[in-house]
């Protein structure tokens, strides 16, 4: 960490090229996009794009319009397909910017139909069939109609057909095999076009989800989709916070806000420069830790917005000083370790990682 730094998030860009081979092992032959939604999961959405692309990534998915248009003078000749589908309001900026819309409804798909019309030319869509998520996509009726009336897809070229799976993250959900076995159903009623059921989690699934394409998300950044069995995906992204202070407090002596912590010994504390304004979760207090030089060390108190108070005195004295890094999830705390302590998944802590912790990219793995 550089003399100013308070905070560092390092993001190992070798890392999610490894576990973007990693998935083309255990996918294949089937295609590899990248998932660059939400900034890549916080990791920052322009490295990440860039260094995939490097790799051979030439298809990613983002959640939203403002995504796509920002990702496209970053992989100009890349696919790039919006989850959220194509509003009429939405249309001409999905068409300038070559985005390929992932159409969720009737509606959707008679809009986009329009605007190919109106253009006298073929759109390319991607059409999403709800096969029990009941969030976007087709539902059974509208899949209906739709096998029923191909015509609806007039000037749309469908590229892909996909869907998306609700319990991948546990292997043993009966609603997996559900979830498979109706799409194979739909996909049998309707032209065909290249399909896509699994995320990461579905990839741990096994081939027969796999179908065309893949779209691993919380994988390529180190998150484990699967948590009862062995992560298979690399750590890419390591928080560190610098201790500003170290002081010690007698037995008995509080730390903190509302005085949560009491010292049952005299103790060394560590007081860090991270905060929940930094997407350390203030629900952490009591219940996560830290780790210096592989030392596990207990979070001492709340998290305030800039500062994090930790119990140090089970470090040797010569390991911790001021200056040093704490790191709160890495090499040493998983990822899955800090989200089971603040009850919550993977996902949400690399995406509440704040802007103002400044990003540092490295390309080893």
């Amino acid at each position: 960490m550089s003399d100013f730094e308070a905070a560092r998030l390092t993001v190992r860009l070798g890392a999610i090229v490894s576990n973007f081979r990693t998935v083309q092992r255990m996918a294949g032959p089937a295609a590899v996009a990248g998932v660059v939604k939400a900034d890549a999961y916080g990791m920052g959405m322009p490295a990440v794009a860039r260094r995939l692309a490097e790799a051979g990534c030439d298809t990613y998915f983002v959640a939203r319009l403002e995504e796509g248009v920002a990702l496209r003078p970053v992989v100009p000749g890349a696919r790039i397909f919006v989850l959220d589908g194509a509003s009429p309001d939405a249309v001409p900026a999905l068409i300038s910017n070559r985005l390929t819309p992932v159409l969720n409804s009737l509606g959707e798909i008679a809009s986009w139909s329009a605007a190919a019309r109106e253009m006298g030319s073929t759109l390319d869509a991607v059409v999403h069939i709800d096969t029990g998520m009941n969030r976007l996509g087709l539902s059974a009726g509208e899949l209906g109609v739709l096998a029923e009336a191909a015509k609806r897809l007039d000037g749309i070229r469908v590229v892909l057909w996909m869907s998306h799976l609700a319990c991948a993250d546990d292997p043993d959900s009966k609603m997996n095999r559900l979830q498979l076995d109706r799409f194979q159903t739909a996909l049998a009623m309707l032209p065909p076009a290249p399909a896509s059921l699994a995320s990461s989690g579905g990839v741990l699934l096994g081939k027969d989800y796999a179908f065309d394409m893949v779209r691993p998300g919380l994988g390529l950044y180190g998150g484990n989709s699967q948590p009862t069995k062995p992560n298979p995906f690399a750590t890419v992204a390591l928080l560190h916070g610098r201790i500003l202070q170290l002081r010690q407090i007698d037995k008995g002596e509080s730390v903190g806000y509302g005085a949560t912590f009491h010292a049952a010994r005299p103790t060394v504390l560590a007081v860090a420069g991270l905060g929940y304004t930094d997407g350390l979760m203030r629900v952490l207090a009591g219940r996560g830790k830290g780790a210096i030089g592989g030392v596990r060390v207990p979070i001492a108190g709340r998290v305030s917005m800039d500062l994090i108070t930790l119990d140090v005195t089970d470090v040797p004295e010569g390991k911790r000083r001021v200056g040093d890094p704490i790191e709160f999830f890495g090499d040493t705390i998983t990822l899955d370790e800090i989200a089971a302590a603040a009850g919550t998944a993977p996902y949400e802590i690399l995406t509440a990682m704040s802007r103002r912790v400044p990003h540092v990219y490295e390309d080893a793995a």
